[in-house]
């Protein structure tokens, strides 16, 4: 069989289907929403965007959206789609390669991807896409990788063959290592992959096997669903939000040598001694210090411009960690670097394996991160605080959140 003959089957196969890989309208939310704040209408480019359910959700959103792909029927299918919806004047597609993509660097504030990176893959997709973000912009992927530590046999024998995969944490820390900031990730439901298999496999039912190629492509999809239904929790897909990295600010763990800057920092950042006193007396609480998890942004001639720690609580004897004191020199104030390091020392929480953060601070401010009320998961702190106060962020959710009442290191003094 040649390659033309197995290409066209398989799209064959695969037309008019509302999809082409695992997902649905309620995660393209989910995942939108994870991104923040946005422009009234924010410029989106879909990469290997098939026949364009994400880009009609995207567009429904405000959303002006470029929608990419190399397959022009399913850019037809799109364009019909969204004419429909009276959506034709949000939605412009392009015939295009993703690995080549004609656009000026700074060119979109989300660029987004759903069940479509494996044609670049991962990290050459952290790479390449980078450079189409605008300032502040967001890049959205999903990413198919293990769910288990021990995958079985066959399924590694599949996906070894096919496309190797990672495990979340693998994935998360190579966007970390490529310079960009985790503002959420997403595990996708199962019902992500029934939308994707549901129609394929009513497909696969009715294709014209007499066709060339069609047995061939038929017989590799029944065997791709049939995996899945065999060990599906050893494998799933998800959801990756991520922001470049404020190019302006080095962040890095505190070392030893850091500490003498850093008191004299958050004395000056509140106004007093009692802060720098509670960061001294945490680093020698070793039930509270958590190694790593102490960060500093450098301004540009190297000195220390902000500081970020993250210590040890408890809700109801639960282990969570507390983000708190948050100091930035005062001439460095309100230019990115407290962002900067906060964003840093969640990204090292996520990394080291944090389920869970709580704040304490001001609730114009935290949101931005991703922070909610922590009374929305049950939590609340043992003394009186406005309830929007305390906030809460949730760093991997498949470990269920503990409610209850938070418990902090003596040396915060409540």
């Amino acid at each position: 069989m040649s390659d033309n003959t197995a290409y066209d089957s398989f799209f064959a196969l695969h037309h008019g289907l509302p999809r082409q890989g695992p997902g649905s309208d309620a995660t393209t939310r989910r995942l939108l929403a994870l991104c923040g704040p946005l422009p009234e209408r924010p410029r989106v480019l879909d990469l290997g965007c098939g026949p364009g359910r994400s880009a009609l959700v995207l567009a429904a959103a405000g959303a002006e959206v470029t929608a990419v792909d190399l397959h022009e029927p399913f850019l037809a299918e799109l364009r019909e789609s969204a004419t429909a919806r009276g959506l034709d004047g949000s939605i412009r597609t392009l015939r295009a390669d993703m690995g080549a993509l004609p656009f000026p660097d700074g060119s979109f504030d989300l660029v987004w991807a759903e069940s479509s990176v494996f044609v670049l893959g991962f990290d050459r997709a952290l790479a390449e896409w980078r450079r189409l973000l605008a300032p502040g912009g967001t890049l959205v992927l999903t990413e198919c990788l293990w769910t288990s530590e021990e995958p079985a046999a066959e399924a590694r024998a599949f996906w070894d063959e096919h496309y190797p995969l990672r495990s979340l944490a693998a994935n998360t820390a190579a966007a970390v290592g490529a310079g960009y900031h985790v503002l959420g990730t997403l595990l996708q439901p199962e019902s992500d992959w029934a939308e994707y298999y549901g129609p394929l496999e009513a497909h696969a039912d009715a294709a014209d096997l007499s066709r060339p190629g069609m047995a061939e492509a038929v017989a590799g999809a029944r065997a791709e669903s049939a995996l899945r239904r065999a060990h599906g929790s050893d494998f799933g897909y998800a959801g990756f939000v991520l922001r470049p990295a404020d190019p302006r600010w080095r962040t890095r763990p505190e070392t030893a040598e850091d500490a003498s800057a850093v008191r004299p920092l958050v004395a000056a950042a509140f106004g007093s001694d009692a802060e720098a006193d509670l960061v001294d007396a945490l680093r020698r609480d070793p039930d509270a210090w958590l190694p790593g998890l102490s960060y500093v942004a450098e301004a540009p001639d190297g000195s220390v411009a902000a500081h970020a720690l993250i210590t040890r609580c408890r809700v109801d004897g639960v282990p969570a960690a507390a983000l708190a004191p948050v100091s930035v020199a005062p001439a460095h104030q309100r230019t990115g670097a407290g962002q900067a390091v906060v964003r840093a020392v969640l990204d090292a929480a996520r990394l080291s394996g944090e389920p869970l953060v709580l704040v304490l601070g001001h609730p114009e401010y935290y949101p931005r991160f991703g922070f909610v009320r922590a009374s929305e998961y049950g939590i609340r702190p043992g003394f009186e605080v406005p309830d929007e106060a305390m906030m809460a962020l949730v760093l991997d959710g498949s470990v269920p959140v503990p409610p209850g009442t938070i418990a902090y290191p003596a040396a915060f003094g409540v």
